[in-house]
C-alpha cells in the first residue's frame, strides 16, 4: 500500500545522464512520462558516453547540457532555463578502485556537486529532488542478514564515504530547509551500456577477447544484483510515490558470489575456466552486501521483475551483439562522438 499521492512530472533534470544507469533512466523516463521533457546534464568525464543515447537524441522532449555538477555557475544557468519539477542526481564518480587510488575527485563530484545541486534546487523553490545512492554506504555484512533503511552508515571505501556524505547533505536539506527530497540506495547494477571496468562487462569483454579474467581474492565476495531496468523503475517509483525525507532501498533479491558470476559468463560464452586469474584482493574489500527492499514494496508498490539468470543471459547477449560499442569505450574512441555531434554548440543547451 502506497503512502504518497502519485505524481507526474513535466520538466525533469537528470544529472549524470550519459553514464550507465543515468542513460538507461533517461530512456526509461521518456517512455514512462509521455508529457515530460528531460534535460540530461553531464560533464562527460571518462564514463560519460553520449553514444548510449543515440536512439533518443532526436526526440524533441530530450535535451543535453554539458556541465559539471560541482560548478555553481553552470548549474545555476541550467536551473534558470529549466524550471524543473523533478531533479534526479545520478552524477557521481562511482568506481571503488579509482577512489582508492585518489579520493579527491570523488569528494568534489559526489559531495560538493550534490551540495551545489541542492542549493540550486532550494533556490528554485519547486520540485522534488531524488538522490541516487548505493548500498555500499552501509558497509559490509556477515554471513546472514540484510541492509535495511535503519542500518547505520558505515562506509569502508572513499567512494562509499563520499556517497554517504552526499546522502546526509540531502537529509539535512530536507530537515533544515524543507526541501522535498528522497534518497534511493540500490544494490549492484548490471545490464546494457555499463562501462567495462565493472565486474560483469569486464569479464564479458575479456572473455570475448580471450584475455585473463581477474578475480579479487578468493572470489567469494557476495553482491546482491539488480538489473538496471528494475533500478530505473524503482527510482521513478520513489520520485512518484516516495515520502519526503525518506530513504528507500532497491534490491534485486539476487545474491551471488563473484566467482559464480564469472563462471556463468564463461559458460554462456562457451569459454574455459582456465581464463580465470585470481589477483590480490582490493584493500578493504567488503565481503557481502544484501538489500532488504520491503519498504519500497510496501510504500512504492515496487519490486524487481528481472530474474538474475535471465538478466545475465540477456546482458551477455547484448555485449556480444554490441562489440563495436564496448571496443570503442575501451579504446576511448567514444569520446569523439560529443565533438562530432555537439562540438559547434558547446556551452549551451544542446538537443
Amino acid at each position: 500500500m502506497t503512502t504518497e499521492t502519485e505524481r507526474r512530472f513535466r520538466e525533469i533534470l537528470v544529472t549524470g545522464g550519459a553514464g550507465f544507469i543515468g542513460s538507461n533512466f533517461v530512456r526509461h523516463v521518456l517512455a514512462a512520462e509521455k508529457d515530460a521533457r528531460v534535460t540530461n546534464l553531464d560533464a562527460l568525464t571518462y564514463a560519460g558516453n553520449l553514444e548510449n543515447l543515440v536512439d533518443v537524441e532526436k526526440d524533441p522532449r530530450y535535451a543535453f547540457v554539458k556541465a559539471d555538477v560541482a560548478d555553481p555557475d553552470a548549474i545555476g544557468k541550467a536551473f534558470s532555463k529549466g524550471g524543473f519539477d523533478l531533479v534526479v542526481n545520478f552524477a557521481a564518480e562511482s568506481h571503488v578502485d579509482r577512489s582508492i587510488l585518489g579520493a579527491s575527485e570523488f569528494v568534489r563530484t559526489n559531495v560538493a556537486g550534490t551540495q551545489v545541486l541542492l542549493d540550486a534546487a532550494r533556490k528554485s523553490k519547486r520540485g522534488r529532488f531524488v538522490q541516487v545512492s548505493t548500498d555500499e554506504v552501509y558497509g559490509s555484512l556477515g554471513a546472514t542478514g540484510k541492509f535495511t533503511e535503519e542500518t547505520p552508515l558505515a562506509p569502508n571505501s572513499p567512494y562509499s564515504a563520499s556517497k554517504a556524505s552526499a546522502d546526509l547533505l540531502v537529509r539535512a536539506a530536507h530537515h533544515t530547509h524543507g526541501l522535498d527530497a528522497v534518497v534511493t540506495r540500490c544494490s549492484n547494477n548490471y545490464g546494457p551500456y555499463q562501462f567495462p571496468e565493472k565486474l560483469i562487462p569486464l569479464m564479458i569483454a575479456n572473455a570475448l577477447e580471450g584475455k585473463p579474467l581477474p578475480v579479487y581474492g578468493d572470489g567469494k565476495n557476495v553482491r546482491d544484483w539488480i538489473h538496471v531496468e528494475d533500478h530505473c523503475s524503482g527510482v521513478l517509483a520513489a520520485a512518484r510515490r516516495g515520502r519526503p525525507g525518506e530513504v528507500y532501498n532497491l534490491g534485486g533479491d539476487a545474491e551471488r558470489e563473484n566467482i559464480a558470476i564469472v563462471k556463468a559468463i564463461l559458460a554462456a560464452l562457451k569459454k574455459g575456466e582456465n581464463l580465470i586469474q585470481y589477483v590480490t584482493d582490493r584493500p578493504g574489500h567488503d565481503r557481502r552486501y544484501a538489500i532488504e527492499f520491503s519498504k519500497a514494496a510496501r510504500e512504492l508498490a515496487w519490486r524487481p521483475r528481472v530474474r538474475f539468470e535471465e538478466g545475465l543471459a540477456a546482458t551477455v547477449a547484448w555485449y556480444v551483439d554490441h562489440e563495436n560499442w564496448w571496443r570503442r569505450v575501451k579504446s576511448e574512441a567514444y569520446r569523439e562522438y560529443y565533438e562530432k555531434q555537439y562540438g559547434k554548440r558547446l556551452g549551451g543547451r544542446e538537443s
